[in-house]
């Protein structure tokens, strides 16, 4: 299995976990200019980007680790740009999620980072 592959193969069983923890998937690896987003839904009251992380073990570390500051400002540039072309969750809260796959245990962490705006000297 290649990294495609496998990452497609840890996304799904991401999106299963979630939605049996009553999270409603809108959309699956949206793209667009400013990135990309693994899982976007909807979580108590909430509309959700989340970022999918797997590792094998822990030798090249955690996986939420691999979730840096660079790639939180691109997940957040991406949900503006989703938010400007779905207008009907304007209401919801945002919130940013990471689910950790490791083997095969999941780790969800919600709120996992803050929004990141501009081009601040902690994201280049």
């Amino acid at each position: 299995m290649n990294r495609t592959d496998t990452g497609r193969c840890y996304e799904d069983k991401a999106a299963s976990y979630l939605t049996e923890h009553g999270f409603t998937i809108l959309e699956r690896n949206f793209r667009c200019r400013q990135g990309e987003v693994d899982i976007i839904g909807i979580h108590e009251n909430c509309l959700v980007f989340v970022e999918v992380k797997y590792r094998k073990n822990e030798r090249a570390g955690m996986p939420e680790e691999a979730v840096g500051v660079r790639k939180q400002y691109k997940i957040c540039k991406t949900s503006d740009y989703f938010r400007v072309g779905h207008r009907k969750y304007e209401a919801l809260q945002i919130r940013y999620d990471v689910v950790a796959v490791l083997g095969e245990k999941i780790r969800w962490h919600r709120n996992a980072f803050p929004y990141l705006a501009g081009k601040g000297s902690t994201c280049w």
